[in-house]
C-alpha cells in the first residue's frame, strides 16, 4: 500500500484534506440556487440577471482549462506553493462573495453582480482544480483513490445539507459568517493533511491544454461521465416542478431533499466497499443500474404519493453515492495510466469540470423550453401537460443513464484492457501505474489555504 494511501487511511488525515469539501459545497448552492432571488427581490430586471448569469457561466466553464494548466505549473513548484496561492484565492472569494451579496446602495445592481461574479467563478474554479489535482496526487490504487473522493465528497454533501437548512433559519448574514469560518478552518485542515510527494512532483515546464484530449482512455470516460452527469442533471432541473404539479406536495420539499443528500452520504462507505470488492468500474456500473431501477418508479406517481416519493429519494440517493466516490477515482486511474500523474492533473480536473458544467447548462437548455413547447407551464393541471414533465423528469434521464451504462460495460467493464491501470481494473491491493507511491509530506507550518470541489447540487439528481 502507497505511503500517501496509509496516510488517508488515519481519520485526521483523511478529514483534513477532505473539510474543504463543506464550505465549498456551502457556497455553491446559493449561488446556484438563491443568487437570482435574491437580486430579483433587490429589484434587479429578472431579463438582465439572466443575461448576465448566462454570461457569467459561459466564463466560469470556458476558464477551467486555462485553470487547470495554471494548477500544474504551480504543482511544478511544490505543493506549499500551491497552499499559498490557494490561501489568497479563498481570501479572494470570501471579499467577492461577500460584495456580491450585500451590495451597496445605489449601485446598479446587473453590472455590479457582473462584477463580482467574475473572481467568484475563477476563485472557486481554481480551488476546486486545485483540490480535486491534490487528491489524485497523492497516488494510490482504485480503492484507496475511491476513499480519497469518498472523504472530500462526504464533506461536500454536508455543505450542501447546510446550505438548504442555514439561510432560512439564520438569514444570510449569519449564514455567510458562518462559511467564512468554515472556509478558515478548512484551510487550516488541508494545510495539515497529507501532502503529495516532493519527489512525485517533478518540474513541469509546459502543460498542454489539450493533452488530455490525446489519450483515448479519457475521451471514454468523459463520454460517459457526460451521459452519466446529464441523466442527473436534468431531473435536477425539474425536480421542484415534479414536486409542485405532478405530486402536489410542496411542504415536503426539504424532507424529499433531505432524504436523498442524506442517504447519499450514508452509502458511501458501502460503496468504497464494493469497489474494494469488484472494482471501481464495476460498482459505478452497479450504481448506475440501481438508479434507472429505482428512479423509472417515479414515472408512476400520482398526486399525492408522498411517501412513495421518499422511498425514491432515499434509494436513489444511495445510488448517488457511487456518482460522487467512484468517477473521480477513475479519471485519477486514467491519469496513472497516461504517464502524467503528479504532472498534469489540472488539466484533466479543468476538462472534467468544463463537462460538469456542460451538463447543467445543457438540461436547462434543452428541458425548460422542450417542456414548454409540449404544454408545460409552471403550475398546470394539464394532462399532457403533467404527461410532458414526467417523462422529461422520470423517463429521459433514465434512457441517458442507461446509454452510460452501456458504454461503461462496453467500454472499460467487458474491456478492462481499455484502461490498464491497477485503480480501473480492479479494486484493492494493486499498485499504482508507477509502482508504490512515494510516501507523502505531512503539513506543518504551512500556510492555510482554502479549497474544495462540489459541484453544485442540480448535477446529481438521478
Amino acid at each position: 500500500m502507497s505511503g500517501s494511501a496509509r496516510a488517508l487511511e488515519v481519520p485526521r488525515q483523511a478529514w483534513c484534506y477532505g473539510l474543504p469539501g463543506l464550505p465549498l459545497a456551502l457556497v455553491a448552492l446559493p449561488l446556484y440556487v438563491h443568487l437570482p432571488h435574491h437580486y430579483a427581490g433587490l429589484g434587479a430586471s429578472l431579463a438582465s440577471l439572466g443575461a448576465i448569469l448566462l454570461l457569467a457561466r459561459v466564463f466560469d466553464a470556458a476558464t477551467d482549462p486555462l485553470l487547470g494548466r495554471w494548477i500544474d505549473r504551480l504543482f511544478s513548484r511544490g505543493s506549499p506553493t500551491v497552499l499559498w496561492h490557494a490561501r489568497w484565492l479563498g481570501l479572494a472569494l470570501m471579499v467577492s462573495v461577500a460584495a456580491l451579496w450585500f451590495p451597496p446602495r445605489g449601485v446598479a445592481f446587473g453590472p455590479w453582480a457582473l462584477l463580482c461574479l467574475v473572481p467568484v467563478t475563477l476563485a472557486y474554479s481554481a480551488l476546486v482544480i486545485a483540490h480535486q489535482s491534490w487528491g489524485a496526487r497523492l497516488g494510490g490504487d482504485g480503492a484507496q483513490q475511491s476513499r480519497i473522493v469518498a472523504w472530500r465528497e462526504g464533506w461536500a454533501l454536508a455543505g450542501v445539507l447546510l446550505a438548504a437548512v442555514l439561510p432560512g433559519v439564520l438569514g444570510w448574514p449569519v449564514t455567510l459568517a458562518a462559511w467564512a469560518t468554515a472556509m478558515a478552518l478548512a484551510g487550516w485542515a488541508w494545510a495539515r493533511g497529507p501532502h503529495p510527494n516532493p519527489a512525485a512532483t517533478p518540474t513541469v515546464a509546459t502543460t498542454t491544454l489539450w493533452r488530455p484530449w490525446r489519450q483515448a482512455s479519457f475521451r471514454r470516460l468523459l463520454a460517459i461521465f457526460v451521459a452519466s452527469g446529464l441523466a442527473s442533471a436534468m431531473p435536477a432541473t425539474l425536480v421542484l416542478f415534479f414536486i409542485d404539479d405532478r405530486l402536489q406536495t410542496p411542504h415536503w420539499q426539504a424532507a424529499y431533499l433531505g432524504s436523498y443528500f442524506l442517504a447519499a452520504a450514508a452509502g458511501l462507505p458501502a460503496w468504497l466497499a464494493l469497489a474494494r470488492r469488484i472494482g471501481l468500474a464495476q460498482a459505478w456500473l452497479t450504481g448506475m443500474v440501481l438508479a434507472v431501477v429505482v428512479f423509472v418508479w417515479a414515472a408512476t406517481l400520482q398526486a399525492g404519493q408522498t411517501h412513495a416519493f421518499v422511498l425514491i429519494c432515499l434509494l436513489s440517493g444511495l445510488a448517488l453515492g457511487a456518482d460522487l466516490a467512484l468517477p473521480a477515482a477513475l479519471l485519477a486511474g486514467v491519469i496513472a495510466d497516461a504517464g502524467d500523474r503528479s504532472q498534469h492533473e489540472g488539466a484533466y480536473f479543468g476538462w472534467w469540470n468544463v463537462a460538469a458544467k456542460a451538463n447543467l447548462a445543457l438540461a436547462a437548455g434543452v428541458a425548460l423550453p422542450a417542456l414548454q413547447a409540449l404544454g408545460y407551464s409552471p403550475g398546470t393541471r394539464n394532462p399532457e401537460g403533467l404527461l410532458a414533465l414526467t417523462l422529461a423528469y422520470a423517463v429521459l434521464p433514465c434512457v441517458l443513464k442507461l446509454v452510460a451504462a452501456t458504454l461503461l460495460w462496453r467500454w472499460i467493464v467487458s474491456h478492462p484492457g481499455m484502461l490498464t491501470s491497477a485503480s480501473i481494473a480492479r479494486g484493492s491491493g494493486a499498485a499504482d501505474a508507477h509502482g508504490t507511491c512515494p510516501p507523502p509530506v505531512y503539513g506543518g507550518g504551512s500556510a492555510p489555504a482554502v479549497a474544495d470541489d462540489h459541484p453544485p447540487v442540480p448535477r446529481r439528481s438521478l
